[in-house]
């Protein structure tokens, strides 16, 4: 899912997210919800005499977790790029890992490996290189590659005009 907003001073944003259906919140409320009903049965099996459902219980509520854990993890990972007064930031959120790169703008270079493959949009200057699109399927990439690289032409053109760069 990408969202591109135009702000103030003639900045671009553009946002791209995971599609989750489940917020971590959620996804924890699920989680208590499904345990609690599965230990509930195990408890009734266990008075009756039936041990064993217990030990299987704990194992599938264990596996559930570590599941939604990881899924909650990275529920809220995200891509956010802004271009304006001559920078193009670039953040990046993976579970707890937030990357930040600030690239010079009228440097850097929008390529896709293959147009018609898997292959992520690569923002590259001299000094650095990141891929972004992960949350793209492949033609929004490509309009993706494209309307960057359109931003990026007008914006130093602008910038340029007003000596804001070399």
């Amino acid at each position: 899912m990408t969202t591109e907003t135009a702000m103030d001073g003639g900045q671009r944003e553009w946002l791209m997210r995971r599609n989750c259906s489940l917020t971590p919140r959620q996804a924890l409320q699920v989680y208590l919800l499904l345990s609690g009903a599965t230990l509930g049965i195990a408890a009734v099996f266990t008075w009756r005499g039936a041990w064993m459902v217990l030990a299987f219980a704990l194992v599938e509520t264990a596996a559930v977790g570590a599941a939604l854990l990881h899924y909650a993890r990275h529920a809220l990972d995200r891509e956010r790029i802004v271009l304006g007064g001559g920078w193009l930031l670039v953040e990046r959120d993976d579970g707890n890992r937030r990357t930040v790169l600030r690239l010079e703008a009228h440097a850097v270079r929008v390529s896709l490996a293959d147009e018609r493959m898997r292959t992520l949009i690569r923002l590259e200057t001299r000094a650095c290189a990141v891929e972004v699109g992960r949350y793209l399927t492949p033609p929004a990439r490509r309009l993706m590659a494209a309307e960057l690289r359109r931003a990026l032409s007008a914006g130093t053109r602008r910038w340029r005009a007003a000596g804001k760069t070399r």
